[in-house]
């Protein structure tokens, strides 16, 4: 099919990264009948109720215009409460943005700070966004490769032996998507005093600090020495409070930084839906008894997971955080895409292949327990199966 003359004329800068093979996949389960969907991070649990009230009344109070760029006063302010609080970081409201999810504040931090020819480090395997953003400034990205015998946790070595002229930043994502991987204190440690004898920056990516599991620790970057300065901390309410679709997330770094992005944040999208604004401060302000009793049901479900996984013959990095376990797929015989897509074709499981993390050709792939402990039993049930069918037909 001849190509059309727009996408003849599309800028080199936009590249695809992944969107070919998951919407193969989503297009495969549409035919289908029962599919187990275990592939996308988002969480099945409803948002709070309370949250949702907030924003009917919002709504009521005719509160459904422009803010300003970067956001309500009082959340940016609930925001920096919040960081003091559970991660010891020291943040005011004249240092927060609230951006349409943290897809946004990625996007505002690779405009702010990369320039064509930089490259910037990232956690690798990654989620495939942070590729994009860089592509899209003119930078290289660069992966920093964690292993499933170190769990997938960060090694200082790995970052260093990175380093070049070129280097503009590294990307830290802890917990993980796609690994669950939580990077310990101690080499969260290392890892400030490297960007600090290398002059780099760091985004610290904490959207799924929430979601550290016994006896895994989260440590925010910028509490350490000089980091503050060099940091950019991105958080914010699609995980930890199921709030997927509402689209609120908030990049926190010094005033100074904030000031010269909020006329970019105001060009990409004016503000952050209003409403959703006023969801996200209720999340924030009010009881947390609902998130608790989620953290408690993703904690069941990992446990059940890694069990049977483990009784399937299928190794994986223990996950010390988010709501994924990265599985290695290789006893099986087959490579991550065609054993994601022949699943889903004979199972009605879905799952994601390494491969949509920026690991071609990979042996894992990425199963996400959101879903009803029942639902997850079953979908096991069916994998199991399919392996023994694969397995038996490669004998």
């Amino acid at each position: 099919m001849a190509q059309s003359l727009l996408l003849q004329r599309t800028a080199p800068r936009i590249v695809d990264e992944d969107g070919s093979f998951r919407t193969r996949m989503l297009e495969i389960a549409s035919g289908l009948d029962d599919v187990i969907a275990l592939g996308r991070g988002d969480p099945d649990f409803h948002t709070p109720a309370h949250v949702v009230e907030a924003a009917k009344a919002a709504l009521d109070d005719n509160q459904h215009h422009y803010t300003g760029p970067t956001g309500l006063p009082q959340l940016r302010q609930a925001i920096c409460d919040n960081l003091r609080a559970d991660y010891g970081l020291d943040y005011t409201a004249d240092e927060i943005i609230v951006t349409a999810g943290v897809q946004e504040s990625i996007m505002l931090c690779m405009l702010g700070l990369v320039q064509a020819g930089d490259e910037v480090l990232i956690t690798s395997p990654r989620f495939t966004t942070y590729d994009t953003a860089v592509h899209l400034c003119g930078g290289t990205p660069v992966p920093v490769p964690t292993y499933q015998k170190d769990d997938f946790a960060l090694d200082v070595a790995e970052i260093e032996k990175r380093i070049t002229p070129k280097t503009r930043m590294f990307v830290m994502v802890s917990p993980n998507n796609p690994t669950g991987a939580v990077t310990p204190p101690d080499v969260i440690r290392k890892i400030a005093d490297l960007a600090v004898r290398h002059d780099i920056l760091v985004i610290a990516d904490e959207i799924y600090a929430k979601l550290v599991y016994p006896p895994h620790e989260h440590l925010s970057l910028a509490t350490l020495p000089g980091m503050k300065e060099r940091t950019i901390t991105l958080n914010g309410f699609s995980k930890t409070y199921a709030m997927t679709g509402w689209r609120v997330g908030y990049m926190a770094a010094p005033a100074d930084f904030v000031e010269k992005l909020t006329e970019p944040r105001h060009t990409l999208s004016i503000n952050t839906c209003t409403i959703s604004q006023f969801a996200a401060l209720a999340a924030l302000t009010g009881p947390q008894d609902e998130m608790e009793a989620t953290f408690r049901a993703y904690a069941e479900r990992r446990a059940y997971l890694m069990g049977a996984l483990t009784e399937l013959g299928l190794s994986f990095g223990a996950p010390g955080g988010a709501f994924y376990i990265y599985t290695n797929i290789s006893s099986t015989g087959m490579k991550a895409k065609p054993f994601c897509e022949n699943l889903l074709r004979e199972t009605g499981v879905m799952v994601f292949p390494g491969d949509m993390f920026g690991e071609p050709d990979s042996d894992f792939i990425r199963i996400s327990y959101l879903q009803p402990l029942p639902v997850i039993e079953e979908a096991m049930a069916r994998i199991k199966g399919f392996i023994a069918r694969h397995a038996g037909a490669a004998a």
